[in-house]
């Protein structure tokens, strides 16, 4: 609904999303979320040390660098927290680095109170790249303990 809203901008599914009237949007997402979670991929060439950074900012954060763990509101292993954390555990991390380059860019602001926004400016380019080959690494089948 936030393509049809215009609250979230992406030139590949704003036409799609204007097509779908909202019980269409609703059996979309329905559909999508009994999918099989399959690992992400895009984080498998990253080196130890970019993943072990990308650890540290997923489960403690930075907190020399005013940086929150995403593990607090994201969850435990990213499953995600409600409607408004969303699951990023096995997400593509070329995904997760867009979406955080697009908050510290403001060219996205759909966040509570601009939670990302606050937090992805103060990444540097390869904070956001651990993050992603971390997180794009991670099994979301098994943080949501199935």
């Amino acid at each position: 609904m936030i393509f049809k809203e215009g609250r979230r901008q992406s030139a590949t599914m704003m036409p799609f999303a204007n097509m779908l009237d909202d019980q269409q949007v609703l059996d979309v997402a329905a559909y999508y979320s009994q999918l099989e979670v399959t690992p992400g991929q895009g984080g498998d060439k990253a080196d130890e040390a970019l993943l072990a950074r990308g650890e540290q900012l997923a489960n403690r954060g930075d907190w020399d660098a005013y940086i929150v763990s995403c593990k607090s509101c994201h969850g435990p292993g990213g499953m995600g927290v409600g409607s408004d954390f969303p699951g990023i555990a096995s997400q593509h991390a070329g995904y997760i680095q867009a979406q955080l380059q697009a908050w510290k860019d403001e060219e996205r602001s759909n966040d509570p109170q601009n939670l990302m926004g606050s937090i992805a400016k103060r990444l540097s380019d390869d904070d956001i790249q651990a993050v992603s080959a971390w997180y794009a690494r991670q099994n979301a089948s098994q943080a949501a303990g199935e």
